[in-house]
């Protein structure tokens, strides 16, 4: 019985064109190149080896490290070990996926080619765009990763152990107390949330520490606003004043001097200084050189000055190079530098391109999904959901987005490393 089961089912198959040799298949020996080998390029490349088992996949990276970029929140806190966010990019390469260990310098989607910082090039029938940003510490005068962990500088994204060195400044600062200045860059930037996570976690160590009186705690908003969600917006101001740390609003970071510990800013009133003991630096975030000089950036809008590349919002797909995808920090979408951002877009991506192949039209949409766990303090935060038009967008009902509870502190400490390493699977 299994046996005639299961020749039916395999003449079923054949009839639908999923044959061994079969038009369908000849159209999935494809060329794909995938341009970065962090969250989103690698959990496209599981997907595709699992979808298109003929398709010729290559993916382009030199890193031979891969990170764990939401539990840098976390190692800054001094709460997780900046090793707890580090694992082998190997261990995430799939089976029948090679991996080119050199990154893209320059794409030229008119010859559908990239082309390798050692001068090889590689030609494609499709390609995504999955190279992550560059942060632009330059771009402050006076401001250097090398700074990171000195003079009462820290950053936490400049990768695990800028992180663990900034978790070592907080407590310095807490010891001896005085200004602590928070803050983000006005360009766009990967979690946005985390300069408020930094700060609410700052207050509550101060507080456990019993030295909440002698820190004065400045977040510099670089505009109006301190979230572009408006209800997230109105709570954090809420709590911001009752923690009492005060917000400097339409403050842009610009310069630092170092040895003076004297931060200045770019408000409307012109240049303002202050200075602090501590300050927790976010640079300003733009797309790789080598995307912001190719064809594939937006050409005009508020995308364009940084770089990102030019996709349909929902479909992470290039208007002008329809076999080209970009999906991650690099896209060019007004939401979406997260994690969580990556896992429901990646599908997206990945059935459009499916469904070209196959001369279909996928129905799938992203719409703008992000999420932020907004930790608040040690063992607690909110689990903010959101979309493109600014809505909140919970997935668990018993939930309150705007409340700081446990169960949203055990998502972002325990629940979201596992999930995180299923996408990286193709599970997403």
């Amino acid at each position: 019985m299994q046996r005639r089961q299961f020749l039916a089912g395999a003449a079923s198959v054949a009839a639908l064109g999923w044959g061994a040799g079969s038009p369908v298949m000849a159209q999935n020996r494809v060329r794909v190149v995938i341009a970065g080998a962090g969250a989103a390029g690698l959990s496209i490349a599981a997907r595709l080896r699992k979808q298109m088992p003929n398709a010729t996949i290559t993916i382009f990276d030199s890193r031979q490290n891969h990170y764990f970029q939401p539990g840098w929140t976390l190692v800054g806190a001094g709460w997780w070990q900046p090793s707890q966010t580090v694992e082998s990019t190997r261990s995430y390469i799939p089976d029948g996926v090679r991996w080119v260990e050199e990154f893209i310098a320059e794409f030229d989607p008119e010859s559908n080619s990239v082309t390798t910082a050692g001068g090889d090039k590689h030609e494609y029938d499709w390609l995504f765009v999955t190279t992550g940003l560059s942060l632009d510490y330059g771009a402050i005068e006076g401001m250097s990763t090398d700074l990171i962990g000195q003079k009462g500088i820290a950053s936490i994204y400049n990768g695990p152990q800028a992180a663990g060195a900034s978790a070592k400044v907080i407590d310095q600062y807490l010891s001896k107390g005085g200004v602590a200045l928070f803050g983000r860059p006005a360009t766009e930037m990967k979690c946005a949330g985390a300069p408020l996570k930094m700060t609410f976690i700052t207050d509550d160590k101060a507080r456990r520490a019993g030295r909440r009186s002698s820190c004065k705690i400045i977040y510099a908003a670089h505009n109006d606003s301190v979230f572009a969600i408006a209800p997230v917006n109105e709570r954090v101001k809420q709590m911001f004043g009752e923690r009492g740390i005060d917000i400097q609003f339409n403050h842009v970071l610009t310069a630092i001097d170092a040895d003076a510990r004297k931060a200045t800013y770019r408000t409307p009133e012109g240049a303002v200084s202050i200075d602090y003991d501590m300050i927790h630096v976010v640079p300003p975030m733009r797309a790789p050189q080598a995307v912001r000089n190719s064809p594939l950036a937006w050409q005009s809008g508020p995308n364009a000055a940084d770089g990102w590349i030019e996709v349909d919002r929902h479909t992470l797909r290039s208007p002008r190079y329809p076999n080209v995808f970009a999906v991650g920090d690099v896209a060019g979408v007004p939401r979406g530098k997260t994690a969580a951002s990556v896992k429901w877009q990646v599908p997206v991506a990945v059935d459009h391109m499916i469904a070209a192949v196959r001369g279909e039209t996928s129905p799938k949409s992203y719409n703008g999904y992000t999420s932020c766990p907004m930790v608040t303090g040690l063992g607690k935060a909110m689990l903010v959901e959101f979309d493109y038009a600014g809505n909140l967008t919970p997935s668990f009902p018993f939930i309150d987005p705007l409340k700081e509870l446990w169960v949203s502190w055990f998502i972002e400490e325990k629940a979201l490393l596992g999930t995180y390493r299923a996408m990286l699977r193709g599970y997403a």
